[in-house]
């Protein structure tokens, strides 16, 4: 039987080299993306299912609709919200918030809704991509104070990764848990000297999946050993 994965954020960057590395491996993908202005043809020839929908949003009925109770082996939690640096004094605390929502709520509302379908599967894995930048050792270190990053993405990230503990703690035994640091992808959000091609992550990502790794939870580095919490 086809394992089946939902990949948020699908639509551009490194979600839709996900949908298309897992379904040419095989996976059948479930494609979340927030609109859709028109047809998305994928590179892979294998399944794709593609649901629009906002991870702000609550109402999960397309989704159902689309997945039913088929067992879902993976979600990966790849829709991301990040903002401009700014200077102290004109950092917008709603930006803050928004960031939040996408990046904390948005991963926390996709659990919940896919539980039922996430604890049917066998070996469950909820994957939240994050970044080096919310490890709060390493931002305690000043190893990052090089760079012009928000407000909205460090503190959003940080607490995203949070969430990840708490869901590996809540659901030990059950669904594991990795927050999954993919490298400074040459993307739309990455930093003015990121490289690495969303495709290569992609590869990675995939691989570390198919090791069957036990550990819940998990800071993974693509490519690089595991980052500090």
């Amino acid at each position: 039987m086809k394992r089946l994965a939902v990949v948020t954020g699908a639509s551009r960057g490194w979600g839709r080299a996900l949908v298309d590395e897992f379904s040419d491996s095989g996976w059948i993908v479930i494609a979340m993306s927030r609109s859709k202005a028109g047809p998305l043809n994928w590179n892979s020839p294998g399944i794709v299912e593609t649901v629009v929908h906002d991870v702000r949003n609550e109402d999960f009925q397309e989704l159902h609709t689309v997945i039913g109770e088929r067992p879902v082996d993976l979600l990966i939690n790849n829709a991301a919200q990040g903002a401009k640096h700014q200077q102290l004094g004109s950092i917008s605390t709603l930006g803050v918030m928004d960031a939040v929502d996408v990046n904390v709520g948005g991963p926390l509302r996709l659990v919940q809704a896919l539980l039922p379908n996430l604890l049917a599967a066998s070996d469950p894995l909820v994957i939240n991509v994050t970044s080096r930048l919310g490890s709060v050792s390493a931002q305690a270190r000043g190893d990052f104070s090089g760079l012009s990053t928000s407000y909205a993405y460090k503190i959003s990230k940080a607490a995203q990764n949070m969430l990840t503990i708490s869901l590996a703690q809540d659901l030990q035994g059950k669904v594991r848990a990795w927050a999954v640091h993919p490298g400074k992808l040459a993307t739309g959000m990455g930093q003015p000297d990121a490289s690495k091609h969303p495709a290569l992550a992609a590869r990675q990502l995939r691989e570390l999946v198919d090791s069957g790794d036990s550990t819940s939870p998990r800071f993974c580095s693509l490519g690089d050993e595991d980052l500090g919490w």
